[in-house]
């Protein structure tokens, strides 16, 4: 992993792959750090012939925290007086900010839950610097959001215990809710993931600085319109936090826009779809590269 420096903030980064394949930026979601791209999902990825760039958001990882921000009015968020720190306008500058200080002209940009949302925000705001676009577990935003089920939305801002033992089982607790009712979970291999990121970077300050700046999003459905660059939309069909419906409202703005929707998959994406999504997400890289020859 390295360090990078994009205006007046330090990103933490790490890449895999070939640097002369095609560069394909990975953009995590809330409170998510580059580690939560799984390893494995992401060397299938540059197996099929990309470089890989994992980074993480501002407020998150080992990334500059906006601590001068003080902490997020959530309660005030959500009932419509969002004052955030920063905007999801910015985070998108910050992915863009990534390939600038790489040396990276354009990339296929993949994002994931809130990642989503930046990386919808790099192709509507900085089209000229995205290849590709895929957008997993994500949404429109704004009134065109359909809201998480309460059990999730519950899980999403229970406050956390003062010791690490009560914060990694309540950070498991809401990886559970998240999968979704009756799917697969392997609460060994989740609390492992809960532990290292747990002891990676855990901020959850962060957390609700970037939750603010969800909240305070308008939707994009009207802008993805003028999306042009080749389109997936992935998504699991039992996603209580985000449910489906929104990623078929992405997928119908966006001009001829794939829609992957998953069985069994909830907010997560589990280790039996990497192949049929990394192969999906090589396909649409591919639609790019015959429409730029």
């Amino acid at each position: 992993m390295a360090r990078l420096k994009t205006k007046d903030i330090e990103i933490e980064y790490d890449t895999l792959g070939d640097r002369s394949d095609p560069p394909m930026l990975m953009i995590m979601g809330l409170g998510g750090q580059l580690t939560t791209w799984d390893q494995g999902f992401c060397e299938q990825l540059a197996d099929r012939g990309f470089y890989v760039i994992r980074y993480d958001n501002r407020d998150a990882g080992l990334s500059t925290k906006m601590e001068s921000a003080g902490r997020a009015d959530i309660a005030g968020a959500y009932s419509g007086r969002p004052h955030p720190a920063y905007t999801l306008d910015d985070l998108a500058d910050d992915a863009v900010g990534v390939l600038d200080a790489l040396g990276v002209r354009a990339a296929h940009i993949v994002g994931a839950s809130m990642g989503g949302f930046i990386a919808q925000l790099v192709a509507i705001n900085h089209p000229d610097r995205v290849l590709s676009l895929t957008s997993i577990m994500s949404g429109p935003g704004g009134e065109d959001t359909v809201p998480p089920t309460p059990e999730a939305a519950e899980a999403l801002t229970t406050a956390p215990g003062p010791t690490r033992e009560e914060r990694i089982e309540l950070g498991v607790a809401a990886r559970r809710v998240f999968v979704g009712n009756g799917n697969p979970f392997d609460i060994e291999k989740e609390t492992r993931r809960v532990e290292e990121q747990y002891d990676r970077s855990y901020y959850p300050l962060g957390f609700g600085r970037q939750l603010v700046a969800i909240l305070a999003a308008g939707s994009r459905v009207t802008a993805l319109a003028g999306v042009k660059v080749p389109t997936l939309v992935v998504h699991g069909i039992d996603d209580p936090l985000v449910p489906v419906e929104n990623g078929r409202r992405v997928a119908a703005a966006v001009p001829a826009a794939r829609l992957m929707e998953l069985e069994g998959m909830g907010h997560n994406l589990p280790e039996r779809d990497w192949p049929a999504v990394a192969d999906a997400i090589a396909e649409t890289a591919r639609q790019a590269s015959a429409v730029r020859s």
